[in-house]
């Protein structure tokens, strides 16, 4: 039996434990849910929520019209990407992937998914995070069981396909522009191979 339960543990089969958060570290039902959420002691990847507006989204700027233009939303967007994640790892620790969703309900709109390198920079990354605001709104942060984010997106929104448009359960990650990429990432693994990481000595897993 207990082979059994851990076989089916995060999957759809799973009717203790919610798939969603399970896979995407937020469920529309959000404390309403009739399963589980199990919340991570530790992790390498930390969940910013809501924290990035789009210009063109009226579910986060009510009553105001998109007059963003596509070029200008891509430029904000970039700018945004940039700006956290930079800080974010100078401040805390290298990071290995950031993802923004672009979805449109109100669990997953503007979420900042952010996986560091190491648990412990995860773990104080949301210490520090939760004591401060963005954008004159207070940050809320929290580990996240994301840790594998092809498992979290929807296939159909990235073959172009999704009919369930913003309002899907699954991540739908905004594009970043490749020269930005590749600049931040690249920039990134320079910094690495050039010595000049953090100094202090890491295990890749934290033990418990």
């Amino acid at each position: 039996m207990a082979e059994y339960l851990a076989s089916i543990f995060g999957t759809e089969k799973d009717k203790v434990n919610c798939s969603f958060y399970f896979k995407i570290g937020a469920c529309r039902h959000g404390d309403r849910c009739s399963r589980l959420h199990n919340k991570p002691t530790f992790s390498q990847t930390i969940l910013v929520q809501n924290m990035y507006h789009n210009p063109n989204n009226q579910t986060q700027n009510p009553g105001v019209q998109p007059t963003v233009s596509v070029e200008a939303e891509q430029q904000h967007f970039d700018a945004f990407f940039e700006d956290v994640f930079v800080e974010t790892e100078d401040r805390y620790g290298p990071i290995e992937e950031m993802n923004i969703c672009d979805n449109l309900g109100d669990h997953l709109v503007g979420n900042v998914y952010i996986k560091f390198r190491y648990e412990e920079d995860a773990e104080d990354a949301v210490l520090a995070l939760n004591n401060r605001w963005f954008n004159g709104q207070p940050i809320h942060a929290e580990l996240s069981p994301v840790t594998d984010f092809r498992e979290a997106c929807c296939r159909q929104y990235e073959m172009g396909e999704c009919t369930r448009g913003g309002f899907c359960n699954f991540m739908h990650l905004k594009p970043l522009t490749r020269d930005v990429k590749k600049h931040l990432y690249g920039k990134r693994a320079k910094n690495v191979m050039g010595g000049r990481s953090r100094s202090r000595s890491r295990s890749p897993r934290r033990r418990r």
